[in-house]
């Protein structure tokens, strides 16, 4: 792979971060199987794509509203479920279809170009570094203070209450945390997330498009898994990072593979290698658990 690819690869995979982050939230804090993000992510882009073309907005203030229609997005399904006993995994879903045709109405249409239009990558030329090497290092900066945010956020009473709702509800109920509001923040703030990464790849990648959703959910997973499988992750601030890392890794061995000759992939197989590596990284993480007990029967 040459530097540029390197680079490439890299500002992808912090855009991914965010996702991660974002599939963390859900799957491992709230324990929230979440399919929402199938839907938020291009929800995300047409927002703020139809924000700054349609209406001339400011890109900055475009991103951050499509953060907060993410937000709307995973609200919705989280009221699903808690007020109307929907089956979370379900709620995802219905929420996600309905998004689809909810995205073609915002856009007019099937996809928004974002040609001839600024985006909060043009603010960067400034600094007279061509965008190759600028963006991947402001998206890092950005998904290091995401990370922050979110790491002190889950240290709050609030955030610690969060936590709780997930890992044990019951207990969570008796010490007076309202699992129910949790959930509707949690998924509303993993959705924000989402959507506002969703923005973020429109805009460096020239387009929103309405199928730019399809198997974001496996990336988020892939990144926390691999991340998680190994990296340290018993603190939220290890764990944040490793989620981060995961997503960059997913990315290059994506990379990687599709650009194996001798392995025979091409550029359609994305999902198919995607699911592969999620495969593999569950695989890996099952056998070492499988180790782990071996040896503590064996010191007993």
């Amino acid at each position: 792979m040459s530097l540029y690819e390197i680079l490439g690869t890299l500002e992808t995979g912090f855009i991914f971060g965010i996702v991660a982050l974002g599939a963390f939230l859900t799957f491992r804090i709230l324990d929230f199987p979440d399919l929402t993000v199938e839907g938020s992510f291009p929800l995300g882009a047409a927002v703020a794509a139809t924000l700054m073309v349609s209406a001339g907005w400011n890109p900055w203030i475009a991103t951050i509203c499509a953060g907060l229609a993410g937000f709307v997005a995973g609200f919705m399904t989280a009221l699903l479920n808690v007020r109307f006993r929907i089956l979370h995994i379900l709620a995802g879903i219905l929420i996600a279809i309905s998004l689809y045709s909810i995205n073609l109405r915002i856009m007019s249409g099937p996809n928004k170009p974002l040609l001839m239009v600024d985006s909060v990558f043009t603010y960067l030329e400034i600094f007279g570094i061509p965008g190759y090497i600028i963006n991947p290092i402001f998206l890092g900066i950005l998904i290091i203070l995401i990370k922050l945010g979110l790491d002190a956020f889950l240290a709050t009473g609030y955030g610690i209450s969060m936590r709780a709702a997930g890992s044990n509800p019951a207990m969570a109920e008796a010490n007076g945390v309202n699992v129910g509001n949790m959930k509707l923040f949690g998924v509303g703030f993993a959705n924000a997330l989402t959507a506002f990464a969703g923005a973020l790849f429109a805009q460096i990648f020239g387009a929103a498009d309405a199928y730019m959703g399809i198997g974001v959910i496996i990336v988020g997973l892939a990144s926390v898994i691999v991340g998680m499988s190994i990296m340290p992750s018993g603190t939220i601030f290890l764990a944040t990072i490793a989620c981060i890392v995961g997503a960059i890794l997913y990315r290059l061995a994506v990379a990687l593979a599709l650009n194996a000759d001798f392995i025979g992939f091409q550029a359609s197989d994305v999902q198919l290698v995607t699911a592969l590596l999620v495969i593999i990284a569950l695989i890996l993480q099952q056998s070492g658990n499988v180790r782990s007990m071996f040896r503590k029967g064996n010191k007993r």
